[in-house]
């Protein structure tokens, strides 16, 4: 539930979008998803956590990140680290939930509702503090996956479960095929 005159905020954990956007077999498109929630109440900022491969020449998720940040959304970006695991299969780690964390704690007094786009159960505590703090949170990912992409622990904390599905009507656009694995390690690194 919003209200119209609420000041919101929205975190976007970008890595966890995708591969939700992805399970339930479509994109995002962000400057709906801005228009959506500038709808729904004040929108005072939007952020978008996500790591990159600052060592390729070029990174598919370059392009999103640029327009972005060009078109109302505050970036915060890092650099993934890229090793080899023990199979010896390349693998992409970018965790950004410190930095978002910190970010909606910053936040949180100047915020009525902080709209969390994560399924990820390491923010339960985030959102326990938030509200403690008098901020709403609602919490968007998707129940209807397989696996789904929420950890029961945060819908449970959350005060609102908002279905991603739900919403693809809204904020949603075909899949573009995904070419090389380099490209879909680029999308997961965040």
């Amino acid at each position: 539930m919003f209200y119209k005159d609420e000041r919101l905020a929205l975190f976007i954990d970008g890595s966890n979008l995708y591969a939700a956007g992805k399970a339930l077999g479509f994109d995002i498109d962000y400057k709906l998803l801005r228009q959506e929630f500038m709808r729904r109440g004040k929108l005072l900022r939007a952020f978008y956590y996500t790591a990159l491969l600052e060592n390729d020449e070029y990174s598919p998720i370059r392009p999103l990140v640029d327009w972005l940040h060009y078109n109302g959304f505050t970036m915060v970006t890092k650099p993934a680290k890229e090793y080899t695991d023990s199979q010896g299969r390349r693998k992409v780690k970018g965790n950004m939930d410190i930095e978002l964390t910190v970010d909606a704690m910053e936040l949180a007094p100047r915020v009525d509702h902080i709209v969390l786009f994560s399924g990820d159960g390491d923010f339960r505590p985030l959102v326990e503090s938030l509200q403690r703090q008098g901020v709403r949170v609602s919490v968007v990912s998707t129940i209807r996956s397989q696996p789904p992409m929420i950890a029961d622990e945060l819908r449970r904390q959350a005060d609102n479960f908002i279905e991603l599905d739900e919403l693809k009507e809204v904020i949603g656009r075909p899949p573009r095929e995904m070419g090389t694995t380099r490209e879909s390690a680029a999308y997961q690194a965040g």
